[in-house]
């Protein structure tokens, strides 16, 4: 069992603590692991089981924010690391984004949030749906009210319905008069591309996400036309895992509203979708740069909000940067941003210019790496299809949406 969750800034400063049993964990094991993250690096961080000299610690890091959990007994590390993964997207789904102003600013809610889905170090409620009807989500109106009335828990005084029910991840008998479910396929691509554009790594990591609004206590059966491309893949709770291991179908009875039902990887892709060309020629202390982009594989849809970046490496005294499309923006930090949108039917959008060195350098010897990012509405790249969808147990005809969204996630090219 788990028995203390400390919540650490990017700077180590410790933002908050939760004791979880009567065996108290001192503060110190943060300054312990601190320093080991210093010392050893990035390297560290992506340990997600540390062995301290008197602790297990357990690592989930989330836009800076470090949530670490102690433990001092052998425990399944899966658990620890998939509750840390839970509080985090919980957190995410209350306060709408994750740094250290905002925690600092939702103290009391963090507290209630970690009290209800915990107990005496054993996970307890984690379904954000029911943790929604124990907690209220912040508000500006649930503030003024807590500053006029001097009371500041948004704890509910009743008990969730869901805590009646034969599935704890869903509410009792809701009723609707229209029934509805929607399945979105959200895909992200991660492709590196090297400096003479052979791709070096293409994947895709895929979420299955769906929102219900249905009678009752509906039995949905989701069945894919080839779900042989997945791997590595990760269910919800209400997923019974038995007709997925034996015939590849998912069966559940769906919590009431939006939820993740699933993810995925589909690895070894062969292409993508749009190509990223640089060229950089370095000498008599300037450096050329010119940047095509375009589509390599129409995928029959509009691939639009496209935008390339790159880092301008510390030697660089100016950049006078131009496009024949879109816009290039010159950040604070020496980010170079070319803002495409959707690439024309009649020209293929180009970036050139020239980057001014130090004074003493001849030329540039490091080039930097490209980052892009695109978003194509309508179709899944990986090729995963719904076969169909099966609804059970409802008093009339349901309405069924099925979506598809791809976009950029990790998409490198190297110059």
């Amino acid at each position: 069992m788990l028995q203390c969750i400390f919540l650490l800034s990017d700077s180590g400063e410790v933002m908050l603590e939760k004791q979880l049993t009567g065996h108290r964990v001192d503060r110190s094991i943060c300054d312990w692991f601190w320093e080991q993250a210093i010392s050893q690096g990035d390297s560290f961080k992506q340990q997600p089981v540390i062995a301290s000299p008197t602790h297990y610690l357990f690592q989930v890091v989330r836009e800076g924010i470090t949530f670490l959990a102690c433990a001092q007994v052998e425990m399944p590390p899966l658990m620890a690391i998939e509750f840390l993964c839970r509080v985090a997207d919980v957190l995410l789904d209350y306060l709408g984004e994750l740094n250290e102003d905002v925690i600092k600013d939702n103290f009391v809610i963090v507290y209630e949030l970690l009290d209800e889905m915990i107990d005496n170090g054993f996970p307890l409620t984690t379904e954000p749906n029911i943790l929604r009807e124990m907690i209220a989500p912040p508000n500006i109106v649930s503030k003024v009210l807590s500053v006029v009335t001097g009371n500041s828990s948004n704890v509910s005084e009743t008990i969730p319905s869901a805590t009646a029910s034969c599935v704890p991840w869903r509410t009792t008998d809701p009723k609707y008069a229209n029934n509805e479910v929607y399945v979105d396929l959200v895909e992200e691509m991660d492709a590196t591309i090297n400096r003479d554009g052979g791709l070096v790594k293409c994947e895709i990591y895929g979420e299955v996400q769906v929102n219900s609004h249905l009678t009752g206590i509906p039995d949905l059966t989701l069945s894919f036309a080839n779900p042989s491309i997945l791997d590595d893949v990760r269910f919800h709770p209400c997923v019974r895992f038995r007709p997925w291991e034996s015939h590849q179908i998912l069966s559940f009875v769906p919590p009431d509203g939006q939820f993740k039902l699933m993810s995925y990887r589909v690895k070894k892709l062969k292409s993508t979708p749009i190509y990223v060309k640089p060229q950089l020629t370095s000498d008599a202390g300037t450096c050329r740069v010119n940047v095509m982009v375009g589509i390599r594989n129409d995928p029959g849809k509009t691939i639009d909000s496209i935008t390339v970046q790159f880092q301008l490496p510390p030697c660089i005294l100016s950049a006078d940067l131009t496009s024949n499309h879109g816009t290039v923006n010159i950040l604070t930090n020496k980010t170079c941003s070319w803002s495409i949108g959707r690439i024309p039917k009649d020209k293929a959008p180009s970036m050139s210019g020239t980057l001014v060195l130090e004074t003493g350098l001849e030329r540039l010897h490091v080039f930097p790496t490209f980052q892009v990012s695109f978003r194509i509405m309508g179709v899944a790249l990986s090729g995963l299809q719904i076969d169909k969808l099966d609804l059970k147990n409802l008093p009339n005809r349901p309405y069924k949406g099925f979506r598809a969204l791809t976009r950029a996630g990790e998409f490198e090219v190297r110059s």
